[in-house]
């Protein structure tokens, strides 16, 4: 079965062709080459694009209900700057001042109300059977009854996170961190402290604001922050127009790239290349522009090259001594049917998982789960049965 495989409800393409204002041809394109795809179970009626065309980002999700549409918006990717101070003055021209929130490492999902229903959908447009039944613990569906055209944009935080699951935000199992809020169907973005008004009005959980700096001050501003963020392995900062207007930039230490580096490098050929170059080339540049020592620059290469090279040595090792490497996990629920609406969901999407026996913990239960990266696993032991590279 394909992962997106289902039955019942279909796609009216003529009308949401109309609705989306593309041609006809070029929708049954997408269905036919499988970058428009039906979701499952309780959300045949939603539609997510698996690829960006004309208007529409990757990710974006088509409702269909009783003969009417309605479009959530994939969000859109965030240009890095990879030199502060030039980056800055070309990216924010026309503007004074930038502010900067905190870039939070963690599970991006963005929240909205379907079928009168709190929901968490993933970048990739699927609805997480486990981010939805936190978030609907975490948000007042007042907040969406009030005001049903908006999408919370919110990075998933904390040890009981079956993606990222991080312990150093003082996080006990699992928070919800709102850092946008855009208008469902335009993608427009609330402006800053209009969004952190509204947080404050419903009583959800939101970024850290470091403040708001004139262009010629953030740069010094920004490094300061980002020292400061290493030292408690955080992961950086989003630099932002305060109206909006203009898309944000991101920037992050050098810790986060290294953590990055030391899991993916477990698992050296599961994750791509791209993936992994990207991060060695944030090295240098900010080596650069920080004007660092030769001191300075040989404890960054230690840094750089210890994260490459323990975990992959650690799993050749692992592999060769019989062992299946493996991300451990787990996440922490208050019904056990979401347990099994999850193992369906990672299963649609080919991941090769172990989930425990639930252990209770108060009136919820936690699940540890193992999930496999085959690549790496097969690829290692070909190599320890003598197969060349």
């Amino acid at each position: 079965m394909r992962p997106d495989d289902v039955d019942g409800i279909q796609l009216d393409v003529r009308a949401a062709a109309d609705y989306l204002d593309l041609p006809v041809s070029k929708l049954q394109k997408l269905l036919q080459k499988r970058e428009l795809l039906q979701l499952w179970g309780d959300h045949q009626h939603l539609f997510r694009f698996d690829t960006s065309i004309s208007h529409i980002d990757s990710g974006s999700v088509l409702q269909q209900k009783n003969g009417c549409f309605e479009l959530i918006r994939g969000f859109p990717k965030i240009q890095r700057a990879m030199l502060l101070k030039p980056a800055i003055e070309a990216h924010f021209s026309d503007v004074e001042t930038v502010c900067v929130e905190e870039k939070m490492n963690g599970f991006n999902v963005r929240i909205v109300t379907v079928d009168g229903k709190i929901i968490a959908i993933t970048r990739g447009g699927y609805v997480c059977p486990y981010s939805t039944e936190r978030v609907q613990k975490f948000l007042d569906i007042d907040l969406f009854e009030e005001h049903p055209e908006l999408v919370l944009h919110g990075e998933m935080v904390g040890p009981d996170n079956p993606y990222i699951p991080k312990k150093i935000y003082n996080v006990e199992s699992l928070e919800l961190f709102v850092f946008d809020i855009r208008h469902k169907h335009s993608g427009i973005p609330l402006p800053l402290h209009e969004r952190r008004q509204l947080a404050k009005e419903y009583g959800f959980t939101q970024v850290r604001l470091f403040g708001e700096f004139s262009k010629e001050e953030a740069p010094l501003k920004i490094r300061e922050i980002i020292r400061e963020l290493g030292k408690i392995e955080h992961e950086g900062v989003i630099i932002k127009d305060p109206m909006m207007e203009i898309a944000p930039l991101k920037y992050t230490c050098s810790q986060s790239n290294c953590a990055d580096l030391k899991h993916a490098f477990k698992f050296y050929n599961d994750v791509g290349r791209d993936y992994l170059f990207s991060r060695v080339v944030r090295e240098g540049f900010q080596a650069v522009e920080w004007k660092e020592t030769s001191d300075d620059i040989d404890k960054r290469c230690l840094q750089l090259g210890r994260s490459i090279l323990y975990p992959m040595i650690d799993s050749i090792n692992d592999i060769g001594n019989g062992s299946r490497v493996a991300d451990e996990v787990q996440m922490r629920v208050s019904s056990l049917e979401t347990v099994s609406k999850f193992k369906e969901y990672l299963r649609r999407q080919g991941m090769e998982t172990i989930f425990s026996e639930p252990e209770v913990a108060g009136d919820e239960f936690i699940v540890k789960i193992r999930k496999l990266n085959k690549s790496t696993n097969d690829k290692t032991l070909s190599m320890w049965k003598g197969e060349t590279w």
